[in-house]
Formats: structure tokens, sequence, C-alpha cells
């Protein structure tokens, strides 16, 4: 039997309604306290449950959560991925795990997967109560992505971006492309093996949209964490993949390099292979060691 609690819980941000999962350690609180922020149009059927298990038998409570749009939160329309509003999910992730009885606010963390760790990131920098940070399979700039994707599939998807830039212009819904497909299919991700990675996420019983709003990827494009890495004042641990499919990896080092308490560790592994055995029991390892001396745990 886990040693924890389990508890559906929502949170409003930006007048909608968030999903959210805590599971903390069961005895007396406060407890410290990570928020897990996932990555491109993903929910809380992919994966999460095995980080909400280890952190919270190891002493330190979780709070994952739905972005605003999709899975089980609020929110129209349904699929647009804006950046900006999935940190201002974030933050309210933040505050309401904050806020709660049984969190000691001065020991809460932010632990980012893929572009989830963008997110992290740059949250961090602006939270100066952040007491540590822990990425995974960082995806942390837009630039490097676009070049490791190439030319060819950009140019794929101009005209679905342009068609749906102007139904925004005249307030009708999205035109929609597939989050992930095929290399030379449109798509915003068509790296070899990543259609197949993403569905591998999916836990039993969970499910993945694949489509977001077109235009959106072109805000991917163009943001990176790695000016803000430097005003991150909290230890930040960044789990390098060394085989990244979807980003040169040399920009996850460099976040660590540029946080003044950043710290990287490199692992054998593509942009998928963190979240499966035998890996996943070494990340987990690290990462859990790294926030219990962070957050104070024992």
């Amino acid at each position: 039997m886990p040693n924890n609690t389990h508890t559906t819980l929502t949170f409003d941000s930006g007048g909608d309604t968030c999903a959210a999962w805590l599971t903390h350690p069961s005895g007396p609180g406060p407890h410290p306290g990570v928020v897990l922020v996932h990555g491109f149009g993903a929910n809380h059927t992919m994966s999460l449950t095995q980080y909400e298990q280890h952190f919270s038998q190891a002493g330190i409570a979780t709070l994952a959560f739905d972005y605003r749009g999709l899975g089980a939160s609020g929110g129209f329309p349904r699929q647009r991925l804006s950046l900006r509003r999935h940190r201002q999910d974030v933050v309210a992730a933040l505050d309401f795990l904050a806020g709660l009885p049984e969190i000691d606010a001065g020991r809460v963390g932010l632990w980012g997967t893929s572009l989830g760790a963008m997110h992290a990131l740059k949250v961090a920098a602006a939270r100066p109560d952040v007491a540590a940070v822990v990425v995974q399979c960082p995806i942390v700039d837009g630039p490097a992505v676009v070049r490791q994707l190439g030319v060819g599939a950009m140019l794929r998807l101009t005209p679905p971006i342009l068609n749906d830039v102007g139904r925004r212009l005249l307030g009708r819904a999205p035109h929609y492309v597939p989050i992930v497909g095929p290399a030379g299919r449109t798509a915003a991700v068509t790296a070899p093996g990543a259609l197949e990675g993403w569905n591998s996420t999916v836990s039993p019983g969970g499910s993945f949209d694949n489509r977001v709003g077109a235009s959106d990827v072109a805000e991917i494009a163009i943001t990176s964490a790695s000016r803000a890495a430097s005003r991150i004042g909290a230890p930040t641990l960044v789990c390098v993949s060394d085989r990244e499919t979807l980003m040169n990896p040399q920009r996850a080092e460099d976040i660590a390099r540029r946080a003044p308490r950043g710290e990287a560790r490199h692992y054998d592994a593509d942009h998928f292979d963190v979240y499966h055995p035998p890996l996943l029991a070494q990340l987990l390892a690290d990462q859990t060691d790294f926030l219990r001396r962070h957050l104070n745990v024992g």
C-alpha cells in the first residue's frame, strides 16, 4: 500500500478551472511540495503517476495539474497551447500548493519535463520563493528546436499557421495540426520516433489529444529560457538527455551553466527514455536525492 494520500482538487487560473491531483505523504505535515509541470500537449494521464508516487513516498508532496484547455481542465477553445497562459497556470498551481495547510510554503519547488522545463525555469526566474527546480529531457530553446526539426518541417507548417492566424482574427475556431506526426508529414513535431515516443507515455486508461492550434507552434519557435536561467536563485538540477532528438542537448547544458546554482547530470537517453525503465529508476533516485536535500526533507 503506497505510503501517501491522493486527492483530486481544482484551482482557478485566469477565470478557468484547472484540474489538479495532490499526492502527499501520510502523517502530520506540513510537508515540502513540488509542482509537476508537464510537456507540450500532455495531460495528467501521461506518465505522471510514477513521479507522484515516488516523490511522495520520499516525503515530498506533489501537485500535478492539466493546463487550461487540455485534459480534465476547463477553458476554451480546446487544445490552444499558449506558452504564456501555460506559465500563468504554473504560477497559479504554485500559489495553490503553497497555500494548502498541509504544505510548508517555504519548501516548495518546481519539476518540469520536456517543454514543461521551459515553464518551470522561466517561472522560477521570477519567483524567489521557489526553493528548488528539477527539469528532465528539457526543451528550453525554441530556435534550437526549429533548427533540429529542419527547414522542410517549418515550410510544411507555414500554410496552416497562416490559416489559423486568419481564423483567430475572425474569431473562428482554431485550425488544428497534429502535435506529433511521422517524419515528412505536417505536424508540430516530426522527429524520427517522436510519434511512438509520445504515445509510449500514455498510461493505461489514459488519453492523448494529438492536436494543437497551428499558430501556437510559432510561439515555441521564438521562446527560450536561456536568459531567464541567470535569474534563478534556487538550486537547479538539469537532467540532460545526451541523445536528445528534439533539440541540441548543449542547450540544456547551457541552462545548468547559466543558472547560479545550476547542476547538470547526463544520461544516455533520447527524449523519451527518461519515462521508462530501466533509466527511469536512476532519474527518480537522482531527482529525489536532489529534492530531499534542497527541500530539507528529514
